[in-house]
């Protein structure tokens, strides 16, 4: 009988961990292009950059940008090797991704496209972050939802910013 093997990042979590990380809003100034961020009770605050009042930007859903970049996740690695792969196809010209964000259960991670050839990152997890009912490797997007209120943030650049909730769940993953 082969020994179970526990990886340094595996969660030790019997159930799945509750989303403890707060919400998180972003806010764009129109002038100097900087942006924050703000986590708990950020919107309705009002933040300013260049002496004027920032944008609370609202962000949009991956069919809202669909005709300029198509925006997708898997999840990878089983128990022991966790991880979030995010990956992008950029459709037309003059558009990029400047960054993209990941906010787990306990916290975030914010990876900058710096290689504009570049189409995906891998995002590891440990911790309660790295939860895992089963150890299908890929994910198998079955009901138990593993990474059920992560949220994937992709910015675009001028105020741009794309939400992709990891939601995805299909009907018939044993076929």
């Amino acid at each position: 009988m082969r020994e179970q093997e526990f990886g340094p990042r595996r969660s030790k979590e019997t159930v799945k961990p509750g989303v403890m990380c707060q919400e998180i809003v972003f806010y764009y100034c129109k002038h100097c292009k900087n942006l924050f961020q703000l986590f708990g009770a950020g919107e309705g605050k009002i933040l300013t950059c260049c002496g004027e009042k920032m944008q609370l930007l609202d962000a949009k859903s991956p069919s809202e940008v669909s005709e300029c970049v198509l925006i997708d996740y898997k999840i990878t690695g089983g128990y022991n090797e966790n991880a979030v792969e995010v990956f992008w196809k950029i459709k037309k010209r003059n558009v990029s991704i400047k960054w993209i964000y990941i906010k787990t259960f306990t916290g975030g991670q914010i990876k900058y496209v710096t290689n504009p050839q570049k189409t995906s990152f891998i995002f590891a997890l440990a911790d309660e972050d790295a939860y895992a009912y089963c150890d299908e490797d890929p994910c198998l997007e079955c009901v138990f939802q593993c990474k059920r209120g992560f949220e994937i943030y992709a910015y675009m650049g001028a105020g741009v910013l794309i939400k992709v909730p990891l939601e995805k769940m299909h009907a018939n993953w044993q076929s």
